[in-house]
């Protein structure tokens, strides 16, 4: 296996891997993850865009994750604040990286993928802060939940509910550099 950085122009490439991976790693359907598509697209062009890749031995596409600067007026960062008091915003947003995507096939995990992806995209932070959202229980026992706590994520707002998803999320965070 190895670990690659992607430039936006690498994800780019390789977006129907990219899909297929997310809609594994969640268990989506397949008209949720076209509809993602251009989403994740735009994305790579926001400020401070980074990934990683994990491939096989064959660069078949085993995990991958990014994320990018979260500025005021995009959407995930807007819902987020709306639902934090005036002081926490500002210690969580005001200097703050969105990890966005983290996934590893099912058949992959595991084996510390998700752990190594997670330390190459915020390894050289020069963010303060790192945020992310993800389901609520029962996935709160789930590898990508193990995960975060074991890397130091902390509660920031738990039960929240994004406009369009009747679930609940979990949105965790912690300072930067990782340990």
């Amino acid at each position: 296996m190895t670990l690659v950085h992607w430039a936006p122009e690498d994800l780019l490439a390789r977006l129907d891997d990219v899909l297929t991976v997310y809609a594994e790693a969640m268990e989506y359907p397949a008209d949720l993850v076209a509809a993602r598509r251009g989403f994740v697209a735009a994305h790579t062009h926001y400020q401070g865009f980074r990934a990683v890749a994990t491939l096989d031995n064959d660069d078949r596409l085993l995990g991958f994750s990014y994320g990018y600067l979260s500025s005021p007026g995009q959407w995930w960062h807007e819902q987020v604040r709306s639902g934090l008091s005036r002081g926490d915003a500002r210690r969580w947003l005001s200097d703050c990286f969105e990890l966005v995507e983290l996934h590893v096939r099912p058949d992959a995990q595991g084996h510390g993928l998700g752990y190594t992806q997670l330390g190459a995209l915020l390894e050289g932070a020069t963010e303060a802060t790192v945020l992310l959202s993800t389901p609520e229980a029962p996935q709160e026992d789930s590898r990508a939940w193990r995960l975060y706590r074991r890397t130091g994520f902390t509660d920031v707002l738990r039960h929240f509910h994004f406009p369009g998803d009747d679930r609940p999320f979990a949105v965790l965070g912690r300072a930067l550099p990782l340990d």
